[in-house]
């Protein structure tokens, strides 16, 4: 029987149906093909044109590029559909959203007197649900393009077919690692319902046992670091999470007596090489599966902190926050250390005279202290030019985002201001700018690291794998954001490709004060950075000016643990 099969030396043959639009028994095919696969290859192509009883509409002309005239010449259903039955003939059926395919099969065999044998059925929809749970997009285009297959033509049936091929291919082993045979992989991705709660009465006498608990089957999960989804019997996400060791940290839930375990039927793990590229994933299948699982979110970096200046307020201000602004803004960090990053902002406020008030600015009819000292330009007294604010405010911002350490581009100006002041035999001054320099110099050791913009520069950072060595993931990171990630042995091939790539994406060097930060995207550019701040083992290599190609080839070369 064919379900008893193995499933690595079946054959299956890719379908693909285009039809006339209609819907129920208006229904009819226009266009079918077919591709036949095994042993995930590619081998035989079928495709062919079916007339049609009834006029096509203009739309579903226009959509699949099938015309009134092309099925006017194309042989009837009666004629084609046999060939289709031979080429089905001891095959397993796969279709992309498979229900609707064998569902108008069924109809076009029965409208033309012909027996459909109903074989078993794959859907690669549902492959990649449960296969490849981080593919937020399953549109067979949209699906193929994710999984790193060229996509052409669309919307006609032998190309589609193909597609779903390729696609049915790339999964392949992953089906197979879950199931053995045919009737597995169809049990596996079939629908599944939840079971009836009613129970029976018990008999006189009876004693009750309690069930035993089912637990999904982990042992096909990876001892490494990735991403897994506990899902329901209905294939609803239960719980997200990460480890360095998935089947491991799987395994602890079903001892932590959470309530959701109980519901767990089925477990899809996405493995990962590095902890960066879990968090990274983590973070993003918690925003768009939402499981309910995950009260509290994804986990927070602790004790980091920003600097960061809104420039969309009039004389805007430095002010110290958990995470990025959203909006145009310019985010310095993240740094450890509240009191000192507050500290870092005064000292920044006297030595180039911003405003040190809140965002609301309170006119005044005389200067604040801060202004009486002088160490304030006053805007609140109404009589403050703008440019010369935003001039002080640029002034006092630039080192963070023009160099690569913007602490030590600080301590260079301040220098720059000392000398300055001994030229001009201002010893006072100078003696006032010597106290200020030694204080920002042990502020920012009591930071730590290098103090720099958010969307300063563009870096290619490579994150080791926790436990093998020479193993790992790259990462392209613009402006804050990860634009590109590949594990290494991808990435050393095609590094000088994705690193073109990536800065093209970005556009050109942003020469403007602060940059753009949807509100969406502050998490992730907050998780990013606290990840680098904190791991030393991560190297790092800065884009601008961009490396050559063996610069490029010779640090991932290296870029071992």
């Amino acid at each position: 029987m064919l379900l008893e099969n193995s499933l690595l030396h079946a054959e299956f043959l890719a379908v693909d149906t285009e039809t006339n639009g209609l819907s129920r028994e208006r229904c009819e095919l226009t266009e079918i093909g077919a591709v036949l696969v095994g042993g995930g290859e590619l081998h035989d192509r079928w495709g062919s044109l079916v007339g049609v009883s009834a006029p096509l509409t203009a739309g579903i002309q226009r959509f699949t590029g099938i015309s009134q005239a092309m099925v006017d010449q194309a042989a009837s259903p009666e004629v084609v559909l046999p060939e289709l039955a031979r080429r089905l003939r001891g095959r397993v059926l796969v279709a992309h959203s498979a229900r609707f395919d064998a569902g108008v099969l069924r109809q076009a065999f029965a409208r033309a007197g012909l027996d459909w044998a109903d074989p078993p059925v794959l859907c690669t929809v549902a492959m990649a649900r449960r296969l490849a749970p981080l593919q937020e997009r399953r549109g067979l285009a949209p699906l193929a393009d994710a999984l790193g297959i060229e996509v052409g033509v669309t919307h006609r049936a032998l190309p589609d077919a193909e597609l779903c091929a390729q696609v049915f291919c790339a999964l392949f082993k992953r089906l197979c690692a879950h199931a053995p045979t045919v009737g597995d992989a169809v049990a596996l991705l079939a629908p599944r319902r939840r079971a009836s709660r009613t129970r029976r009465p018990a008999a006189a006498g009876t004693r009750l046992r309690r069930p035993v608990e089912r637990r999904p089957d982990l042992r096909a999960l990876p001892r490494g670091p990735g991403v897994y989804v506990f899902r329901d019997a209905d294939g609803r996400p239960l719980y997200v999470g990460k480890s360095v060791d998935v089947r491991t940290r799987a395994r602890s839930h079903f001892t932590s007596g959470a309530a959701w375990t109980a519901q767990a039927e089925s477990v899809d793990c996405e493995p990962t090489e590095s902890d960066l590229g879990a968090l990274l994933l983590e973070h993003r299948l918690l925003r768009a599966l939402k499981p309910p699982a995950n009260v509290k979110g994804v986990r927070e970096p602790d004790g980091r902190v920003y600097l960061r200046c809104r420039l969309d307020i009039a004389f805007p201000i430095l002010e110290v926050a958990r995470e990025p602004a959203a909006g145009n803004a310019v985010c310095i960090g993240p740094v450890r250390g509240r009191a000192a990053a507050v500290e870092l902002v005064e000292q920044l406020n006297s030595l180039f005279g911003l405003r040190h008030c809140g965002r609301t600015l309170r006119r005044r009819d005389w200067p604040s202290v801060y202004g009486q000292m002088g160490r304030c330009l006053s805007p609140c007294l109404g009589d403050l030019d703008p440019n010369l604010y935003r001039e002080r405010l640029e002034a006092a911002l630039r080192p963070f985002f023009d160099t690569r350490d913007g602490g030590r581009a600080l301590l260079r100006h301040v220098d720059d201001q000392l000398a300055h002041a001994v030229a001009g035999q201002r010893f006072e001054r100078a003696a006032v700018l010597r106290r200020r320099r030694e204080r920002l110099a042990a502020l920012l050791a009591r930071l730590g690291g290098v103090v720099r913009a958010v969307h300063a520069g563009s870096r290619l950072v490579v994150a080791p794998h926790p436990s093998a060595v020479g193993r790992g993931d790259a990462f392209w990171i613009v402006g804050g954001r990860v634009v590109d990630r590949a594990g290494l042995a991808v990435a050393r091939l095609e590094v000088a490709e994705r690193t073109a790539e990536a800065l093209r994406a970005a556009g050109p060097p942003r020469r403007e004060l602060g940059a753009w930060l949807a509100p969406h995207e502050l998490a992730e550019v907050r998780l990013v950075g606290a990840w680098l701040a904190g791991n030393d083992g991560a190297r790092t290599l800065e884009l601008d000016p961009v490396p050559s190609a063996g610069r490029l080839t010779a640090f991932l070369a290296g870029a071992g643990p």
